[in-house]
């Protein structure tokens, strides 16, 4: 199961920042041990579904305490058997790029 998500407190800093609480939230994931990589706009995490969800799970209740509102949006890509995909699903698009 490869899952994209994006998780935000309703409440932000003085400036508008929410660095602080999506922060905790990566360092939930990156502690892990799950194959994962954040970009600008999501955190993607690969795994089983049952500790992928643990982790989402984590990282949402580490903003939570820091929120009393969070935003979770989430897509999941489920391929019983498929391991790997956070790197092979762009080294596919590479390819073919290159063909």
């Amino acid at each position: 199961m490869l899952v994209a998500f994006s998780i935000a407190p309703a409440t932000a800093d003085p400036d508008g920042g929410v660095a602080e609480a999506v922060a905790a939230a990566v360092k939930v994931v990156r502690e892990s041990g799950l194959p994962n990589e954040t970009n600008a706009m999501f955190t993607n995490i690969e795994g089983e579904w049952d500790e992928v969800m643990a982790v989402l799970k984590r990282a949402v209740d580490v903003v939570a305490a820091r929120s009393p509102r969070v935003s979770l949006v989430l897509k999941a890509d489920i391929r019983p058997g498929w391991t790997g995909e956070i790197t092979a699903k762009i080294e596919r698009v590479e390819q073919a790029l290159e063909g």
